[in-house]
């Protein structure tokens, strides 16, 4: 465990924020991994999170935690309610070794994940965007309503700026005034689309609640696209 000094907080929608904290010396990780975090009061009591990192590996001084405020979540609840900038964390990681994407992979990407799934997802596309050759990628993703859209503006800029990659959105709960796009759950018919903008079989990383994250990888085996190929990954 090492101390992090805890730098920015800015709020993402209602219940996410993202967290920056300084690295109390130089760490290289790749995208889809995840850092522990531990709290520790005064009795002795410990209460342990891991969270996905959302940041590309560029700065290897510092990385940002995007994390989900849940009911009667301990470490997401003080993070969210009482951290503050300077505060210093017991910190590990980084950790993970299967759902990770390295930027010398050649196979296309489709990417698809709800909600605070997007964030490990995030670290991909984060660090795709900087690469001279790029592979195409396609993020498929589910949202509550417009005022949940995780990385929104960022997401909207990317693909404006990026001809490789291309998003699919659907929401699942209040879809915004106008909207004439997908709404609903992800299913077959979506992955089906997804994966019909590829040439070939990409490489499918899926994160998200278990059972977005069971449904996805069995239909993916369903339409065609080999186990080795898939990388699931739950909340958790």
């Amino acid at each position: 465990w090492k101390l992090t000094e805890l730098i920015a907080i800015k709020e993402e929608t209602p219940s996410i924020k993202s967290f920056t904290f300084r690295l109390p010396h130089e760490m290289r990780f790749f995208p889809g991994q995840h850092m522990d975090i531990r709290l520790t009061a005064e009795d002795g009591y410990e209460a342990r999170r891991s969270y996905s990192i959302a940041s590309d590996p560029s700065n290897v001084n510092q990385i940002d935690l995007t994390i989900d405020l849940l009911p009667d979540g301990e470490v997401s609840g003080f993070l969210h309610e009482e951290a503050r900038v300077g505060d210093l964390f017991e910190m590990r990681g980084p950790i993970g070794g299967y759902f990770i994407w390295k930027s010398h992979f050649t196979r296309p990407l489709l990417l698809i994940g709800g909600g605070s799934g997007l964030v490990p997802l995030m670290s991909i596309l984060r660090t795709w965007s900087t690469l001279t050759d790029k592979v195409p990628v396609h993020l498929l993703f589910s949202t509550k309503t417009q005022e949940d859209f995780l990385f929104y503006e960022e997401l909207k800029a990317m693909e404006s700026r990026e001809h490789q990659l291309t998003v699919t959105t659907t929401y699942t709960r209040e879809a915004p005034t106008g909207w004439k796009g997908n709404t609903g759950r992800i299913d077959g018919n979506l992955l089906k689309q997804s994966l019909a903008t590829f040439s070939g079989k990409p490489l499918c990383y899926v994160y998200g609640s278990t059972a977005l994250v069971e449904f996805v990888a069995n239909e993916l085996l369903e339409q065609g696209i080999e186990g080795a190929f898939i990388r699931p990954e739950r909340y958790g």
